[in-house]
């Protein structure tokens, strides 16, 4: 199969002799016929039978691979009502809760893997400046699955010292640690040697994220060792918001936050709710803190059971790099989940506070001196970051003392050298009012100026809440579910109550930061929970139809053997927003267009667009090939048109397609592939 020179793949039969010129349609240039639908198509929509066997494992281990912060937390299956988060982490940041540890790897100069996490950072940040240049440290690193438009296996991060390396090795690195990790915990609390084949992984991404990314965080768990393209089922990749839904299920009085004023809840008021019930549920987390078992009563909960049948609730997820908006729907009896909306959001994370952040030193100091600081200290700048992290997280509405960040030394030395004058000359002349030089080495910022490096990131959040609420599909939500790491920031709960407070009632449970990791454990013990979603593309094969004059443009035409046909038809399978059931397989039938053709090839084509025509059409992407070789079956009788089964089924992010011959039972298989077509 070749590419013409517009890039665009066809769906024809292989005849590697034809040339191809600059204009021609792809299927003409290859010279030969392709398939086309059996009059009439039949179309069957049924769920395999094979889906529901379960693998049996001994536990189900989840990790939450964030922008920010990562962790993992376990189950065992004979008793999944125990949700056990991973072992308190070493280091930690004052004013952070370390239940997680930061996402930041470190590689040697070498460019082996050396630490991750605190470790990572307490090292790299002890390195000799002129050292720590040569090593590789990456945090930050999993917004370049949503960022790149283009994302393959050869995509580059770039590290701190500027050097680039393979994103794909960096995301197999940290799950290949996370796997150690949690096999040797495993292995520590059993008694013996854990291993992985026992072990069902649940890796988290966000709902918003493309295709290609979810497919590249599983090529990297292959890659870690985490499970095989042969056993793919060892491997669930969840979504961010669904976990957190099967989460909040389960959710009981005690263990949540109500911030509407509708009722009380842990006998607080709703005006009261946001500060002072929000310290409480701290409160009860820290002292709850060494115990790293929650318990998850096999009931449902009381807010979940005020639900019925087609009631619509919100998840917000915010966390450090997106920000993803699910709807979903109540199932009964089962209490099933019904992804009602296709996920939303955008790259509204906690993030967009560090660069606002960012941007006002730029303000003050200079673009090019940050830039410069970045490259020639960026242990250094590392330092002053943590240092922005956990004041950031003491921003509150009704905070009226100042903020105090500590600069490092090496930032004051060096914008010395840069610029001849001191850090604080700097701050007099910038004219940034809202902060000043204090004499202990700090930059003091008023609570306004902090409010407003959050101000972009939460009004982007709530336009794009205002947006879904003005689907119909999301009129008469009941409850707006706030979790995520980025939901502990008072500022963005008062916005979001303050919004919304009067169309749903907005809870957020008690440990808002672990929510999905606990959601996702829950998930990967029953993945039949979640039974609809909505396909985030149209899926299709590209076709021969009988060219029909005035229908059809005449540069589609193709004359065959004295059938005059039409080219490059995409044949749809499923459309974008399509409700699919999980497990569920659209079955078409083709024959070839000639005949005698004992070699098929059925190209598979993908769109954001739900209303394509061609598989020419602009944003159409090949995404898959089933090449069925009949050759050898001269025996077998087959009728004149010989029918050829396409089947698409539809699984958590893979789709796999299957092409049989009817004739002589003869199949093929491949899985959908968004990163090397």
């Amino acid at each position: 199969c070749r590419a013409t020179s517009a890039g665009v793949w066809t769906l024809s039969f292989i005849s590697e002799t034809a040339p191809t010129s600059a204009y021609s349609s792809p299927a003409r240039s290859l010279g030969d016929t392709g398939i086309t639908p059996l009059s009439p198509s039949h179309i069957v929509n049924d769920a395999d039978p094979d889906v529901s066997e379960q693998q049996s494992f001994l536990v189900v281990v989840a990790i939450d691979f964030g922008t920010t912060s990562s962790g993992y937390a376990y189950s065992f299956t004979k008793e999944p009502e125990c949700i056990h988060v991973m072992r308190r982490w070493e280091g930690g940041d004052p004013g952070v809760s370390n239940q997680k540890t930061p996402t930041t790897i470190l590689l040697t100069p070498e460019r082996k893997f050396h630490s991750f996490g605190y470790a990572a950072r307490d090292f790299y940040h002890d390195l000799d400046p002129n050292e720590a240049k040569q090593w590789l440290y990456l945090e930050k690193f999993k917004m370049k699955l949503h960022t790149t438009g283009d994302l393959t296996m050869d995509t580059d991060l770039t590290a701190a010292n500027s050097k680039k390396v393979k994103a794909l090795e960096i995301f197999a690195y940290a799950l290949q640690y996370f796997k150690e990790q949690a096999l040797k915990e495993l292995s520590d609390q059993a008694g013996s040697e854990f291993e992985n084949s026992d072990v069902r992984w649940v890796i988290t991404v966000p709902a918003i994220w493309k295709q290609p990314a979810k497919q590249f965080m599983r090529q990297a768990a292959y890659q870690a060792g985490l499970a095989s393209p042969e056993n793919s089922d060892q491997l669930i990749i969840a979504l961010e918001p669904e976990a957190a839904s099967i989460y909040c299920r389960k959710l009981r009085l005690h263990q949540m936050i109500e911030l509407s004023g509708k009722t009380a809840v842990n006998g607080y008021s709703g005006r009261d709710t946001v500060g002072a019930g929000f310290a409480q549920a701290k409160e009860h987390i820290r002292r709850n803190r060494q115990s790293r078992t929650f318990l998850v009563e096999n009931v449902i909960g009381e807010i979940w059971s005020e639900l019925e049948e087609g009631d619509k609730y919100v998840v917000v997820d915010s966390g450090g790099g997106t920000v993803d908006l699910t709807v979903h729907q109540i199932r009964l009896p089962e209490g099933h989940l019904k992804e009602l909306y296709k996920a939303t959001g955008g790259p509204y994370g906690s993030l967009g506070v560090d660069y606002e952040f960012e941007k006002l030193l730029c303000k003050i100091f200079g673009e090019d001196f940050i830039e410069q600081f970045k490259i020639k200290r960026p242990a250094a700048w590392v330092d002053l970051m943590i240092a922005f992290e956990s004041r950031k997280r003491a921003a509150a509405p009704d905070r009226t003392n100042p903020l105090n960040i500590t600069l490092p030394f090496s930032f004051i030395d060096y914008y010395k050298k840069f610029r001849g004058h001191s850090v604080e000359h700097a701050l007099r002349k910038s004219n940034v009012d809202f902060v000043k030089w204090s004499s202990q080495g700090m930059l003091r910022m008023s609570p306004d100026a902090m409010n407003a490096l959050f101000k972009p990131t939460i009004d982007s959040i709530i336009e794009h809440l205002r947006d879904l609420f003005q689907k119909p599909e999301v009129s008469t939500v009941k409850f707006l579910f706030l979790v995520g790491g980025f939901a502990e920031a008072p500022l963005l709960q008062q916005a979001v109550q303050a919004a919304f407070g009067d169309k749903c009632r907005i809870i957020i449970p008690q440990d808002v930061g672990l929510t999905i990791l606990k959601g996702a454990v829950l998930f990967g013990l029953d993945p039949a929970v979640i039974k609809v979603r909505r396909s985030p593309l149209t899926y299709g094969v590209g076709v021969l139809n009988r060219y029909v004059e005035g229908k059809h443009p005449p540069e589609k035409l193709l004359v065959k053997d004295g059938t005059r046909w039409c080219t490059d038809v995409f044949d749809k399978f499923i459309s974008a927003d399509q409700s699919v059931a999980l497990g569920e397989l659209v079955k078409r039938s083709y024959t070839p267009a000639k005949p005698s053709q004992l070699v098929i090839v059925i190209n598979i084509y993908s769109s954001e667009h739900d209303n394509v025509s061609f598989i020419t059409d602009p944003g159409v992407k090949k995404c898959g090939t089933l090449r069925l070789d009949l050759t050898g079956t001269s025996g077998v009788a087959v009728p004149a048109r010989r029918e050829i089964q396409t089947l698409m089924q539809f699984g958590d992010t893979e789709i796999k397609a299957t092409a049989v011959d009817i004739a002589t039972s003869k199949s093929v298989k491949v899985g959908i592939d968004f990163l090397n077509y």
